[in-house]
């Protein structure tokens, strides 16, 4: 059973399949545009981020953020930021890092442990949570946006188009 907030869920069976995903949501993301990742650790977090980077352009290493808090992506004109506040002990810590000026109009913002921020971190416009699921995954993706819907309105036929099993969820 998905809470009621779900827009639509996804089981990835393997690692292929979470790339795979990673790989058609990429280019439905938008300039200005948070996207949250949420999930255990080891849910598929940062493999999922790594394929959309990487399906964004990006040719170089794409490093997990765990420890520098956050990696910078630059693709064309377009800033990435890929966050990870997995060991902020407080949300304020957000605010002094000076993280706030990075979140605006011109750049997508990646946020895994978003839940360590609450409170300071930008709203999101998704929000994909990934959960365990045997030896795959089932991410769970929820709109908080019109552009959050919009990504899901396309990435929902083309995930069942690609033969994965994609099923929106009831409203």
């Amino acid at each position: 059973m998905h809470s009621p907030d779900v827009t639509a869920v996804f089981e990835l069976p393997d690692e292929a399949a979470t790339q795979r995903l990673g790989e058609m949501l990429a280019p439905l993301l938008q300039p200005g545009m948070v996207i949250f990742l949420e999930g255990d650790l080891g849910a598929g977090k940062t493999t999922l981020s790594r394929a959309m980077i990487r399906a964004l352009g990006h040719t170089g290493p794409v490093k997990s953020p765990t420890y520098s808090l956050v990696e910078v992506y630059v693709v064309s004109s377009l800033y990435l930021y890929h966050f990870d506040f997995y060991r902020f002990e407080s949300p304020e810590e957000f605010l002094d890092a000076g993280f706030d000026e990075y979140f605006n109009d011109t750049a997508i913002c990646l946020v895994e442990w978003p839940e360590r921020a609450a409170g300071c971190v930008s709203s999101p416009d998704l929000r994909l949570r990934i959960h365990h699921a045997g030896v795959g995954r089932i991410l769970e993706a929820v709109a908080d946006s019109p552009k959050g819907q919009a990504c899901l309105n396309t990435l929902v036929p083309a995930m069942a188009a690609a033969s994965s099993s994609a099923t929106p969820a009831p409203r």
